[in-house]
């Protein structure tokens, strides 16, 4: 979705010409409503558009659908990033951009979702996954994940006890290094927490290295 025809056209033209199929939307009304109405693999949104502006159409789509969404944001706009990010967008690049690199991203995101295979559930200090259905419970009650948020959550259970660097979450989800400003691992890490922890971590911050799934109540608490 962008209020960009000239800028929709030529991406259309462009990201049809690399095998995509590709729907456009120039107002925000008619994007949201699209958007869930389903069919879509991947969403691409500006912030800026008439009716409804970016944020709130994946305000929307947060509360009923998983469907990734890239994030376009205006350059040096780090608020607008970060409030994309909070508001569960799952990958953001400002403009302009380079066409390569946004290609390159939405297959980043279309090959992770394409490629991983489901593993067997796992069940890890009162937090359960099931990779077949992508659920999430804590103590028994369902708690509602992104799809970045389920992955990520997937790759620290999977390797609990043992810090998991930004870098190789980067590459593990969008394939690219990490980058000193780029926030976006860690505003999903901080929104798994929200969701998932009550008085004890489950999730731990190394300084300067990664992430740690801890494996039980009692590796949470500070020595």
């Amino acid at each position: 979705m962008d209020d960009d025809e000239e800028l929709a056209s030529l991406l259309t033209e462009l990201l049809t010409r690399e095998g995509f199929s590709v729907d456009t939307r120039n107002e925000g009304r008619r994007g949201l409503s699209a958007a869930l109405g389903g069919g879509y693999d991947l969403l691409v949104l500006d912030v800026m558009l008439p009716g409804l502006d970016g944020f709130e159409i994946l305000r929307r789509i947060r509360r009923e659908t998983r469907l990734p969404v890239l994030m376009l944001t205006a350059r040096g706009e780090d608020e607008d990033r970060i409030v994309g990010l909070e508001l569960g967008a799952d990958d953001y690049l400002p403009k302009p951009f380079n066409t390569r690199e946004l290609v390159a991203r939405i297959r980043a995101i279309m090959r992770r979702l394409e490629q991983r295979a489901p593993g067997g559930r796992l069940e890890l200090n009162g937090i359960s996954i099931d990779p077949g259905t992508r659920d999430v419970t804590r103590d028994g009650e369902h708690v509602e994940v992104t799809t970045f948020e389920f992955d990520i959550l997937e790759t620290l259970m999977r390797s609990a006890g043992r810090v998991v660097s930004r870098d190789e979450l980067m590459e593990e989800l969008y394939g690219r290094k990490a980058t000193p400003f780029d926030r976006s691992v860690d505003m999903h890490i901080s929104h798994l927490r929200k969701k998932l922890e009550g008085e004890k971590p489950l999730i731990k911050t190394v300084r300067g290295v990664g992430y740690q799934f801890v494996r039980s109540p009692e590796e949470g608490v500070a020595a």
